[in-house]
Formats: structure tokens, C-alpha cells, sequence
């Protein structure tokens, strides 16, 4: 059954979107063409602007706006309101990869931003992200825990989940609330096996005079990217990276080190308990191939075994 590519909803007729995938893009978005580019030219146009683009990372990224009428994203050096991800030559489906983990993380209610699926010049898919950090014309102050603690790209590994909640307490405008979310995408990136969420993937946002959390960003199961995993945290939590244990996260995490009681951290649990129904649906419609989707249905089985959950 052909999907939107935004939405996921079953879809009849020619086209890749649906009017409501459409819409969450632009109210006055009638289609959205192709790229003009492919996948290996958007990788090469991506090292080619590097230099001069605001946006960096080790994943091959283009900045783009998107023009209503021509119903077409533009790649941009400056002023870009969407970024796009072309697939990587290194990790295979990392565009469906990364656009289900988000979905899933919708589900469960993380902030996310719009994101979805765009058809290059050669059929291939693009994920897309629209910026977060734009309001208007504004440009919203956002910093990254890395930049936050002092750390750079080379040391983005060098710290620890009891780390980032420190920032968290230093600079949030409610950190209890705060601790929770943080602890919130901890459970989740465990779950989906995203070994990859170092510094560099947490970041606080100022927003009308409040700063929290920015929403949740670079969220993909690195661990059925790679070939041999070995650890399943970037950032170790009780100085460890893999092994974790129920007890870890939530006895030593959530209660000692975040203060998170016991009564909210039930209510978080029931709220995932509630979406893994709809993340067996979300996992079923994605885009990724059966070999994939086999592989991230067995981790999440076997995640959520550890937990008890």
C-alpha cells in the first residue's frame, strides 16, 4: 500500500504526499517535487558548501528553504529553514532510520520538530527537518551541551548523562521539569538504540524568555546502522556505556541523580507502555526495508525485556 511520505497515512492516486502531510509543511503547499538533485549530488554539493553553511556534524547535511509555489525545496548556503540528510554511502536507510526514531519519539510525546521524507532526482529518499531555531525572521538562542560545558567536536564524548543533567540544573529556568525530559529521551534513546546522542545532540533553547530543552533532534537506532556495536550509550550513565540495567536507569538515574519521584517515572512508563501498540504500527508503515525492520523490532524487543517494561 503506497504511504505519505510525511505522514505515513495510506494513501490512492498518483503522488508521494498527502493534503495533510502537505499541510503540516505549509498551509498553502498543493505538491512537493522531487529534488532537483541525487543522492550522490547531494553529497557532493553538501561537502562542497560546507565551509559556508551555519549547520555541521558528520552527517552529510544541505540547507534548504522551501518555495510554496514552485512546491519545491532550494538548497541554500544562508537562511535555510529546513535541513536535509541525503542517504549515506557508510550506513544504509539512515533517512528512514532517522524519520521513524522521530516518529516513535512523537509518540510517546518528545517534542519533535516537522520532519518527513523527501524523493530525490534518482527515487532515493532524503529526510528533512525543519529548523527549530527560527521564529519569523528571528533566529531563537540555542546552544548545545557541548558548547554549554565547554567541550568541542573532538570531546563531544568526553562526558556523562550525570553531566548533562548538571547543565540541565545550571541553566534551565525549571530543571525539575527539565530533569524529566531529560530522563524522558534517555529511556527512549536506550529503547531505540541510539548509541550515538553525545553532546553535541542535547541542546537548550531560549523561547519567549524561558529556557528548556530544545526539541529532540538527531534521534535514529544507530545500533542496526552499524555493523558491530559495542556500546549502547554515547554518554556513560554510573560510568557505564552498555550493560545497562533497569536498575541503572531507573533506581540510580531517574531517582537518585535526577530526584525524578516515583509517581511521575510510573506515569512516564505507562505512557510508553500506551505507545508501543502504536510503535509496532509506525515501525509496520515505514519506510525501511523488511531486513531493517526485522532488526529494529528485535532490539526494541529485546530493550524492553531488559526494562521490564
Amino acid at each position: 500500500m503506497k504511504r505519505c511520505l510525511i505522514t505515513y497515512e495510506p494513501m490512492e492516486g498518483d503522488g508521494d504526499y498527502s493534503p495533510r502531510g502537505l499541510k503540516l509543511l505549509d498551509r498553502n503547499l498543493m505538491s512537493l517535487f522531487p529534488l532537483g538533485y541525487t543522492a550522490a549530488e547531494q553529497r557532493q554539493e553538501s561537502l562542497e558548501r560546507a565551509g559556508k553553511m551555519s549547520i555541521q556534524g558528520v552527517q552529510l547535511k544541505l540547507s534548504a528553504v522551501l518555495k510554496v509555489k514552485a512546491g519545491a525545496f532550494d538548497v541554500v548556503d544562508r537562511n535555510g529553514r529546513f535541513i536535509l540528510k541525503p542517504p549515506s554511502l557508510d550506513y544504509p536507510e539512515l533517512p528512514e532510520n532517522e524519520d521513524l526514531t522521530m516518529r516513535l519519539a512523537a509518540a510517546v510525546g518528545i517534542e519533535v520538530p516537522v520532519h518527513g521524507l523527501v524523493r530525490a532526482r534518482d527515487g532515493s529518499l532524503t529526510y528533512f527537518i525543519k529548523r527549530f531555531d527560527r521564529e519569523g525572521r528571528a533566529r531563537l538562542p540555542l546552544e548545545d551541551f557541548a558548547q554549554l560545558s565547554g567541550a568541542s567536536r573532538e570531546t563531544k564524548y568526553e562526558s556523562s548523562m550525570e553531566k548533562a543533567a548538571a547543565i540541565v540544573d545550571r541553566f534551565c529556568t525549571f530543571p525539575a521539569i527539565e530533569r524529566v525530559k531529560l530522563f524522558e529521551r534517555t529511556l527512549f534513546c536506550f529503547l531505540t538504540g541510539n548509541e550515538d546522542m553525545h553532546l553535541k545532540n542535547f541542546s537548550l533553547i531560549t523561547r519567549r524568555g524561558r529556557i528548556d530543552l530544545a526539541p529532540a533532534y538527531d534521534l535514529l537506532n544507530s545500533t542496526i546502522a552499524l555493523t558491530n556495536p559495542k556500546e549502547e550509550m554515547a554518554l556513560p550513565i554510573r560510568g557505564k556505556r552498555s550493560r545497562l540495567t533497569r536498575n541503572d536507569l531507573f533506581k540510580y538515574f531517574a531517582n537518585e541523580r535526577l530526584n525524578i519521584n516515583e509517581r511521575v517515572l510510573d506515569e512516564m512508563i505507562e505512557r510508553f507502555q500506551a505507545a508501543f501498540r502504536i510503535w509496532d504500527e509506525l515501525l509496520a508503515a515505514s519506510f525501511l526495508s523488511p531486513e531493517k525492520k526485522a532488526a529494529y523490532a528485535a532490539l526494541l524487543a529485546e530493550r524492553k525485556e531488559r526494562l521490564k517494561i
